[in-house]
This record gives structure tokens, C-alpha cells and sequence, in this order.
């Protein structure tokens, strides 16, 4: 389907935010010749996308900042690097053993690893993320325990203090986070009210695993997560330069690199 193929605005929407992130910054006038339709309907899917946080709007364009609003936003999180993900996914999901109890972040890489144990049990799973709840919650052979706090809606997920206190009364065996980047042997994220609650997950678990996809080794982060020595191993995929896994080598950090299909 081209983009000239008529299409809903959800799907339009979602096609707008892919090609402003890939780009950076675009113009109306570009969507309009990009897309076929108006200038007026382009502006009103502009408007959609800066209210769900998306997107940043100036006169005659958009832009998006890869550190800020647009990369935290769970409804752009979850269509991006989505093979990636799944690959990362399918390598985690072999440390899952019946009986365990598993800690999940907030993140889509954490969710697609839910995807593939929540048949995996007898298991506890706990989670601060809505999307893993609303996922886990009908699963038969899976011990739900939500972790509670201030819910965010960008990120669709509880934080706060309320949600650190329920971290800290528990202890699971795994913990699997996913950060914004990793640079100089640390891994880092943009939003201080996340790094609390990854680094209090981390904190509760007797083994932590990154699971981070090729585009964020190498990057940088405003807030320091954890050192890399403080997980098990990493996870990434086979889209991962040769300068970055030597970097992870540099550090001593055990990686695995995940094959996508």
C-alpha cells in the first residue's frame, strides 16, 4: 500500500509519527505531498499527535526529539523496532523457568517478553505496567501482583513513592528493565520518576537482565540507571555494530545477541 492509498487517520497518524522520527522535523507542506490528502486534515493529525504527546508541533512543521516527550511515549514506544523487540524477547524468555517469580518493567521490549512466558507457568510475575496487567491478567498459571503508585498516563504505568514502597517489600528471582541507552559502561534513561522505580526493581531481584535493541548502545542519557556490572548479562539484537559489542567487551559486560527472523 502506498502512501497515496487511502487510509484511516489512525493508520495515517501512526505512518506521520514513524516518518517525523525517522527525519526529525518535517513540514506540513511535506506530509501534504507525502501523504495525498489536505493541509487541514495533516494539521488535525499533527494536533492528535501533540496531544498524545507524540509529537511537537511549530509554525508550518513538527518536530520530534529523540531524548524528550515523543521516544517516552508508550503509544510511540510500542510501534517502534518491533522486530528488534520480539528477537530480544524470544533470548529472555529462555531464562524463564516454571516456579520463578519475574519482575517487569515498564517497558515494550518487557512487554513482548510477556507475551511469551505468560504460558510459560506456574509463574508471579510483577509489573507496574498496565499493558502487562491488562495482558497477564486472564492467564491461568500466572500470579499477578500489580505494583501500585501515581499513574502516568505517558508511559500507562504506576510510579511514584507508593510504587517504590511495593518494590521494596518484595524479592523476585529475575528482573528484566529496558533503558534509553547505554554508553560508558552504564545504562541510562531521560526520566528521573523512571530511574527511580528501574533502579528500586533492580534492587528487589537476585538477577537482572538489560534488554536493550541496537539503537540505544551507544547513546546518551541524562540519568544514570546502573552500571552495566550490575546485570546478569545484556540483551540486544544482531542489528548491534561491531563497535558497540566491542564496547560491552571493553566494560566485561556478558551480552547475548538475539537473531531476528
Amino acid at each position: 500500500m502506498t502512501n497515496r492509498q487511502r487510509r484511516g487517520p489512525a493508520q495515517r497518524q501512526d505512518a506521520i509519527a514513524e516518518a517525523v522520527l525517522a527525519q526529525g522535523s518535517a513540514t506540513a507542506a511535506e506530509l501534504v505531498e507525502r501523504f495525498g490528502v489536505s493541509l487541514m486534515t495533516i494539521h488535525r493529525d499533527l494536533d492528535e499527535l501533540e496531544r498524545q504527546g507524540i509529537v511537537r508541533k511549530y509554525r508550518g512543521g513538527v518536530t520530534a526529539q529523540r531524548s524528550g516527550v515523543f521516544e517516552s511515549s508508550v503509544a510511540y514506544r510500542g510501534k517502534s523496532m518491533r522486530e528488534e523487540k520480539e528477537a530480544i524477547a524470544a533470548a529472555a524468555a529462555e531464562l524463564v523457568e516454571p516456579g520463578m517469580a519475574i519482575m517487569l518493567d515498564d517497558s515494550t521490549t518487557a512487554l513482548a517478553l510477556a507475551r511469551r512466558i505468560k504460558d510459560a507457568g506456574p509463574l508471579t510475575i510483577v509489573t507496574n505496567f498496565l499493558d502487562c496487567l491488562n495482558l497477564l491478567a486472564p492467564v491461568q498459571g500466572v500470579r499477578l501482583i500489580a505494583l501500585g503508585g501515581d499513574y502516568d498516563p505517558l508511559h500507562n504505568s504506576f510510579m511514584g513513592v507508593s510504587c517504590v514502597e511495593a518494590i521494596e517489600s518484595l524479592q523476585v528471582d529475575l528482573c528484566f528493565v529496558s533503558t534509553s541507552a547505554v554508553s560508558a559502561g552504564n545504562a541510562c534513561h531521560q526520566e528521573q520518576r523512571v530511574v527511580v522505580v528501574k533502579r528500586a526493581m533492580l534492587r528487589s531481584a537476585v538477577r537482572n537482565v538489560l534488554l536493550v535493541d541496537h539503537t540505544k548502545l551507544g547513546r546518551t542519557a541524562l540519568h544514570r540507571v546502573a552500571p552495566l556490572g550490575e546485570f546478569e548479562r545484556v540483551i540486544t539484537d544482531d542489528g548491534a555494530s561491531a563497535a558497540a559489542l566491542r564496547e560491552l567487551d571493553r566494560h566485561k559486560v556478558e551480552y547475548e545477541v538475539a537473531a531476528r527472523a
